[in-house]
Order: structure tokens, then C-alpha cells, then sequence
């Protein structure tokens, strides 16, 4: 029976929920003024901006004032680390602690800071999972460390830290403790005073808002400077004009997500259980990545011996499904793996990174049609890899 066009890359991104985009219509024409306006017009769109960041505010378990609309999760982690860095640094403290596994918006903005900005960066060994250990994190925090940045949930292994004993960790030294949510907030409890975290950030596709938009929670009292600068919005943190449309769509998408999380997740675990079954069962030298229990509901991500992921993405994309090597943000390169080859995988293993995730409108059916036509899909590759017919 054939499948087309089967979608299954739901970290990468994710359709805009219906309900969301009916919010945002009405402040693309309707109510268009600039928020920064006094007149009527910037009034009415101010008050959407507001309301929009109340009931997210609601959501995290924070106030209002400490989040910060940005462009995206990139620009959010961007803002969170360059802004605490360059604050500490009047204190004397350069030292940024991060791991090897975190998303590119972070990993590649850490090492700028200290290939241009005189920082110093250690990076935190993870287990095989990907795991920090809080008594790793305490062993090499110091009085020096202006920012731990730690991610949520892995986007290309899908493995959750034990953010509130981090957190535990990094309050005891008295340094501010960042996380990337991006990936988590879809699925995870993002209340910033139950996980402890200082600094989060989240990107609104990846919940089923609108593409560039995305925030910063920020906890009342942490020094951060602006990156952006310009205007007085965001109370001087982040200048720029608002996207009252996105922001509108965003606080609607996340609403909907909250709400619906449970059962969401149980449908996403059912689909994903199913992967992480029988792949490895029906597919010969296939290793599951990332925690086994300690993972995201719709995350089923492997290695494959013997295979290039882009071959691998290129032959199922012709099959008719949508999947990926890790990240959406670095596919297309040619090499290993960096998160497994983190993990301690080799170079013939962490070539063959693939990640499949499923979302809300993902069937059963969907996943047994993958389930049954990837393993020739790998036999081919492989013999064609060996020089075979």
C-alpha cells in the first residue's frame, strides 16, 4: 500500500494550530498600529502584546515583566548567554559552562564568546544518554562561572536532564542557570520555579505557533545586558518593533498546548514506543540513541552502521517520508554526528544519526508503513555503501 508524503521531522517543525492563526489574523489588518504608538491605533496593539504576555506568563509560573519576546530560540539563546556573559565580566567572571550536545544556538555562540570575547569554555561531560550528572556540574562550577547553560531536552536524542537538581547545583554557587526549552516545551511542564531555571528559552514552531517568534524568560533580578539595541521595548532588553501577530499566535499555541499536553504526550509515546521497538528488532546493527526512559514522548531517534544519514534522508524523502539526521539546523553536512560522537559512538556508528518524531497528526498507520519499508531501505544502502548490487 502506498504512503506519500508522510511527515514525520516534528522537531524540526510544526504545522500552525488552527486556533492559533485564527487569533493572529485580525492584528495583521484590524489592528495593525505599531505598540510603540500613542495613539489608539499603537494602544490597541499594545494591549494584545501585554495580554499575550500575561497568559504566558501564567503558563511558566512567572511574571509578566520577566519575558522577553525575541525572533526565535536561536535569538533567545543568543540573548541568554551574551547578555549574562557580558555582565559578569564586570564582576571578573568569564568561565561559561555548557555541554557538547546542546543545540548550535547555543554550542556556537559559547564558543564565540571565547574565540572573541575573552570568555573561557568548559564543556560538561554527558553519560552515553547525554545526561549531565548534578555532581559533575558541582565539581566543575566555580566562583569565576558567569552562565551554566544546560538544555532541556536533547533535539537530536531527545534525552531530558534533571533540570531542578542542576538547578540545585548552580543556586548553591549563586550563578544563573540557562536552558533551550525549544525543544521541550511541546511536550515537558515548563514552570521556571519547579525546574529552577534562571534563564529559558522557547520558539513557538516548535509548538505549533508561527515561525519567528519565540521568547526569553528571564528571573526578576538577573543582570542581563541587550544585544539588540535600538528602542526602549522590552524594558531596554530587546529593541525592535513587536510582531503583535506572532506574539498573539504564540501565546494561543502555547495556551492550546498546555492544556491538551497529556493527552497529546500519550499519543506521541504510544507511536514512539512502536519505533524504538521495532526498528532495531527488524534492522541489523541499529543502536537506540538517548535515554531509554528519560526522553521526549515523540522522539525515537538511532544509529545506523554502515549508512550515511543524507543517503539515508534522501531515500526515504524519495519513499515519502520526512525525517531527519538531528538538528534541521546543520542537515546537509556530510559528517559524524557531534552529539554521538559526544556520546562516545565512532565515526562509522555517528554517521548513520536518524531522528524520527511524531506529532499530533501522525496515525498508527503512518509509523507501520515507515516501520516496514525502512529496512529495505537500509539494505540498499548498505550493499550499494559496500560496492554490492
Amino acid at each position: 500500500m502506498d504512503h506519500p508524503h508522510i511527515y514525520l521531522d516534528y522537531a524540526a517543525t510544526t504545522p500552525l494550530e488552527p486556533q492559533a492563526l485564527e487569533a493572529m489574523l485580525p492584528y495583521f489588518r484590524q489592528y495593525f498600529g505599531n505598540p510603540s504608538s500613542v495613539h489608539r491605533w499603537g494602544q490597541q496593539a499594545e494591549a494584545a502584546v501585554e495580554e499575550a504576555r500575561a497568559r504566558m506568563a501564567g503558563l511558566l509560573g512567572c511574571q509578566a515583566q520577566e519575558i522577553i519576546f525575541t525572533s526565535c530560540g536561536t535569538e533567545s539563546d543568543n540573548l541568554a548567554l551574551r547578555g549574562i556573559a557580558y555582565c559578569a565580566r564586570e564582576a571578573r567572571r568569564n568561565h561559561i559552562l555548557t555541554t557538547p550536545v546542546e543545540h548550535h544556538a547555543v554550542l556556537t555562540t559559547a564558543q564565540d564568546l571565547a574565540a572573541h570575547h575573552g570568555f573561557e569554555l568548559e564543556l560538561l561531560p554527558v553519560d552515553r544518554h547525554g545526561r549531565v550528572d548534578p555532581d559533575e556540574l558541582e565539581a566543575r562550577i566555580r566562583p569565576q562561572t558567569a552562565i551554566v547553560s544546560i538544555i532541556y531536552a536533547n533535539n537530536e536524542i531527545g534525552t531530558v536532564n534533571d533540570l531542578p537538581a542542576l538547578a540545585a547545583v548552580c543556586r548553591r554557587h549563586g550563578v544563573p542557570l540557562h536552558t533551550d526549552a525549544v525543544q521541550a516545551a511541546s511536550q515537558l511542564p515548563i514552570d521556571v520555579t519547579s525546574l529552577g531555571v534562571d534563564l529559558m528559552s522557547i520558539g513557538a514552531h516548535k509548538f505549533y505557533g508561527p515561525k519567528g517568534i519565540g521568547a526569553l524568560y528571564v528571573r526578576a533580578g538577573v543582570a542581563l545586558w541587550p544585544v539588540q539595541t535600538g528602542g526602549a521595548q522590552e524594558a531596554g532588553r530587546r529593541a525592535g518593533t513587536h510582531n503583535v501577530p506572532l506574539i498573539v499566535g504564540m501565546a494561543k499555541a502555547l495556551e492550546i498546548t498546555a492544556s491538551a499536553r497529556s493527552q497529546h504526550n500519550a499519543h506521541y509515546q504510544r507511536l514512539r514506543d512502536r519505533l524504538l521497538a521495532e526498528i532495531p528488532a527488524r534492522i541489523p546493527d541499529v543502536q537506540v540513541t538517548g535515554h531509554p526512559k528519560e526522553r521526549l514522548p515523540n522522539h525515537a531517534s538511532f544509529a545506523l552502521r554502515g549508512v550515511e544519514a543524507n543517503r539515508l534522508l534522501a531515500a526515504l524523502d524519495l519513499a515519502g517520508f520526512a525525517c531527519s539526521s538531528g538538528s534541521a539546523c546543520k542537515t546537509g553536512s556530510p559528517e559524524p554526528s557531534e552529539a554521538l560522537l559526544a556520546l562516545g559512538y565512532d565515526s562509522e556508528w555517528a554517521m548513520g544519526s536518524l531522528r524520527i518524531t511524531v506529532g499530533r497528526p501522525t496515525k498508527l498507520e503512518q509509523v507501520e508503513a515507515l516501520i516496514e519499508q525502512l529496512p529495505a531501505i537500509v539494505q540498499r544502502l548498505r550493499r550499494a555503501e559496500a560496492g554490492l548490487p
